[in-house]
């Protein structure tokens, strides 16, 4: 696939996208020939909606695909990598119009602000190093634009040429003293409607939230990129994914964090 290609496949999902069509896997001679080709594609994608679109530069990034479950569905053994656009990033409490998506899904994370530039460490950031460039910790929904995929039908480069369906996130307050708490044991819950529906702790997503950004940073530094200052980075997901319809009311809740809400309207 040369990069003429890559380009025509970026502009159809793109195109796709702006028109809320229905994602559509990458199949025969448009399927991506490695994960580096459907990042170079991700690029294009991503370069058409800061030009094009109305969403802004890049103001963060996630982990998707965290999951053994999710990566074996997907054909592969290792997480993917998308941006957050600045103009998608919200603060809590945040209204979200259910119409503004082909098919709305949450996902439940923790959220890391990046307090000062991260340097390469050619790949080589772990857990304990990347603590360093963290100021401030929250939590988050992701919002999920999956253009009413056929989950039965997916695979890895498709997904994450299409930006991991990042469609955002709605972030908390930020917590500056979160290095006193046990990250990976924190207690998440979910309120839906005023019901508790689901449980768990921070951890649940890579064994600790740190896993996540320390993968990105690495990631970022083998394709000539880095995090840096100010950058929102959210961590993977520790709950199951929810897909709400217009009038429902969210809160998620992780133990020492505090909170984020949601309301979703027509």
């Amino acid at each position: 696939m040369d990069a003429e290609q890559e380009k025509r496949i970026a502009r159809d999902i793109y195109t796709a996208r702006e028109a809320r069509q229905k994602f559509q896997p990458l199949r025969g001679a448009d399927a991506p020939s490695s994960l580096e080709s459907a990042y170079r594609i991700q690029d294009e994608v991503d370069r058409l909606f800061q030009t094009e679109g109305n969403s802004g530069p890049i103001g963060g990034h996630k982990i998707a695909l965290t999951s053994k479950a999710v990566q074996e569905l997907c054909g592969v053994d290792q997480p993917a990598y998308g941006t957050i656009l600045a103009n998608t990033i919200r603060k809590s409490p945040a209204t979200v119009s259910a119409s503004a998506f082909l098919r709305l899904g949450l996902e439940f994370e923790v959220a890391f602000e990046i307090s000062r530039d991260v340097p390469s460490n050619d790949g080589n950031h772990t857990r304990t190093s990347i603590s360093d460039f963290v100021g401030n910790c929250m939590p988050a929904f992701e919002l999920i634009e999956d253009r009413d995929a056929d989950y039965s039908d997916l695979d890895a480069a498709s997904i994450l040429t299409d930006r991991c369906w990042c469609g955002g996130v709605v972030l908390g307050a930020p917590v500056a003293n979160w290095r006193n708490l046990d990250l990976a044991n924190a207690v998440g819950e979910l309120t839906w409607n005023g019901d508790i529906i689901d449980r768990g702790v921070a951890g649940d997503a890579l064994g600790h939230p740190l896993e996540g950004l320390g993968w990105i940073a690495n990631h970022l530094n083998t394709r000539g990129q880095s995090l840096n200052k100010g950058d929102i980075v959210i961590t993977g997901s520790a709950l199951k994914t929810q897909f709400p319809k217009p009038g429902d009311r969210a809160c998620y809740r992780i133990e020492g964090l505090g909170e984020v809400s949601i309301e979703i309207e027509n």
